[in-house]
């Protein structure tokens, strides 16, 4: 007699193929220059004289020389107030719109998306550069502290509170509202924060565009971070060791945050998965307008892990599983949703815990909270607003600025992110080690908070072997692998896996595709706002980028009105706020973060 259910076959060859593509540009383009940093770390002499090794000179200069700790010290305290919003206002307003229902929520997604699509570090510092003239008024006068030792550190500490509130805020907001869906949202959320956490101060410890924009590391190195001692050694003095050296401090640091992030994930058995669109139960009525369209990016019905339950396919719930408001088994039910019960024939959905309406009085909290947001947002941004509307005395960018901007920007994010997408299918979607296979994301847990900085030393030095400085191909960020992307995609191809009732295309691959194009349109942002690589790699004018091409200008400036709005075009800004809205209420909307397999959560819609 056959088996109605034929044997699953052993794809865990396929997952590590699939891993493949990640480990090979993880060696190339994080591992190799690290070890490269770590050797110029160790070497005198530079670009203008020849190397020397060095033995351990440069970290005894450093470590006994008050510079470093002077900028290592002010460096963290810029990231004290970002800290304060990202784990405290962020939750309480998370918190607000989760609990106020689903149409708070969409709105606040929507406004935190707007946040999300028009910052950029350059044109806010820029921003504030107006401040410096002597006829500034309002609050872009408060650069006017810059000027002096003595208050320049506690201005720009407050400019970088001031100029990255929504941007913090926003992202942390977006973080932690999947989180509060699981079924126990408590430690969801306390982990979330966690990687909330490191990433701010892994983010603040990288810090370099406001600061090189609008001091420079002075007056009198009082405002030196990490980021600018690096670039002063090895790009002003022209002093490789040194910088290198500084450098690799400065990956010690961020592959320490990596580690502990990765550990935190897997050893809270992280998770994000889809929570299901509420459908009308067959014998139930139907909502009104008509029926639930089908969702191309539904989870398919299948085996439910222990302590989660699907809706059942009928209008009574099968003998013995408690009914819960809004199941079919409750008076006027009309969708099927419970604890503690095994999956029932054409059950579409995975886990789901009750459904919860909001009250009036969650709806009147989470508008306000919402109104508050967008009310302090707007007066701290109001320097860039101001900025942005006033008409510039020169523009910083030209249709080939703009090319040499979002072109490279696209590449590398495609091959970064579509890279990480493979490892991730392989490592959660088909667990090579099974249980463990996350295990594997500490491969590359050193390098999950690495930006370009950290290598600039090294990466420079071999596009100038390659000589390729001054050209267009080394405007695409030297990245193969996105290691954010990569940890992001792999919890959630875990989650989906563990429903997917063994239909990897249908349940894993198709579901997660759209987080890879949300997360590849993340990179592409980031990429093309980033400062610090292009500005070592594109000296000559025809092949500047528009952060590079503000910069210049900006140092130029005399008695002109900055072009302030030229990284944030409108076009750019209208398609990545229509994408990034439609992906907020289409898609991450829906998502769930969980923890030791708890269940989630749906809403009334």
């Amino acid at each position: 007699m056959t088996s109605p259910n034929p044997p699953r076959p052993n794809l865990s060859a396929l997952g590590w193929l699939l891993a493949v593509p990640a480990l090979l540009g993880a060696l190339i383009t994080l591992v190799l220059p690290t070890v490269q940093t770590l050797w110029l770390s160790f070497q005198s002499g530079g670009v203008m004289r020849e190397s020397a090794y060095a033995g351990t000179a440069n970290y005894a200069d450093l470590l006994g020389d008050g510079a470093f700790w002077r900028a290592l010290g002010f460096t963290l305290s810029l990231t004290l107030l970002p800290l304060l919003v990202a784990v405290v206002v962020a939750p309480l307003l998370a918190l607000a719109l989760d609990r106020a229902g689903a149409w708070p929520r969409r709105a606040g997604r929507v406004v935190l998306s707007l946040a999300v699509v028009t910052f950029s570090p350059v044109a806010v510092a820029g921003a504030w550069t107006r401040g410096l003239s002597p006829e500034s008024s309002g609050l872009t006068a408060l650069a006017q502290g810059l000027r002096e030792p003595g208050t320049a550190p506690w201005t720009l500490r407050l400019i970088v509170a001031a100029g990255t509130f929504g941007i913090v805020c926003a992202l942390a907001v977006l973080a932690y509202l999947p989180a509060l869906r699981g079924g126990s949202a408590v430690p969801a959320t306390l982990a979330v924060a966690a990687l909330v956490l490191l990433a701010t101060v892994a983010t603040g410890v990288q810090t370099f565009s406001i600061g090189m924009v609008l001091t420079r590391g002075g007056p009198q190195h009082a405002t030196e971070t990490l980021a600018g001692l690096q670039y002063d050694y090895a790009f002003r003095m022209a002093r490789f060791g040194p910088g290198a050296a500084v450098a690799a401090l400065s990956g010690v640091i961020l592959g320490v945050l990596g580690v502990v992030a990765t550990l935190v994930a897997v050893l809270s058995r992280l998770r994000i998965t889809l929570t299901p669109r509420l459908k009308p139960a067959q014998g139930a009525p139907e909502l009104k307008g008509g029926p639930v369209p089908h969702d191309p990016f539904e989870t398919p019905g299948g085996p439910v892990p222990h302590g989660e339950a699907a809706p059942y396919g009928g209008a009574q719930a099968p003998q013995g599983v408690p009914a819960f408001h809004g199941s079919p088994a409750a008076p006027g039910g009309a969708y099927g949703a419970g604890t503690g019960s095994p999956a029932a024939p054409g059950g579409a959905y995975g886990a789901a815990v009750g459904r919860r309406t909001a009250g009036t009085g969650w709806v009147a909290a989470g508008v306000v909270a919402l109104l508050i947001f967008a009310a302090a947002w707007v007066l701290l941004s109001w320097p860039w607003i101001d900025g942005v509307l006033a008409t510039p005395s020169a523009p910083a960018s030209t249709l080939r600025t703009h090319v040499n901007t979002w072109v490279p920007a696209l590449a590398g994010a495609l091959v970064s992110v579509g890279v990480a997408y493979l490892a991730a299918l392989g490592i959660g979607g088909l667990r090579p080690l099974g249980r463990g296979s996350e295990w594997l994301l500490l491969a590359f847990a050193p390098w999950l908070f690495v930006g370009p900085g950290p290598l600039g030393v090294a990466n420079w030095q071999n596009a100038r072997n390659l000589g390729l400085i001054d050209s267009f191909p080394a405007l695409v960020p030297p990245l193969l692998v996105s290691v954010p992307a990569l940890l992001v995609l792999t919890l959630l191809c875990k989650g989906l896996s563990e429903r997917s009732g063994g239909d990897f295309f249908g349940g894993v691959l198709l579901p997660s595709l759209p987080m890879a194009g949300i997360l590849a349109g993340a990179v592409t942002l980031v990429n093309a706002h980033d400062l610090s690589w292009p500005l070592l790699v594109a000296q000559q004018a025809d092949v500047h980028t528009t952060p590079v091409s503000q910069v210049t200008r900006l140092g130029s400036f005399a008695g002109g009105t900055p072009d302030i709005g030229a990284a944030t075009p409108l076009l750019v800004v209208a398609v990545a706020l229509a994408a990034l809205v439609a992906a907020q209420l289409l898609y991450l909307d829906r998502l769930a973060v969980t923890t030791n397999g708890s269940p989630v959560r749906t809403d009334a819609a």
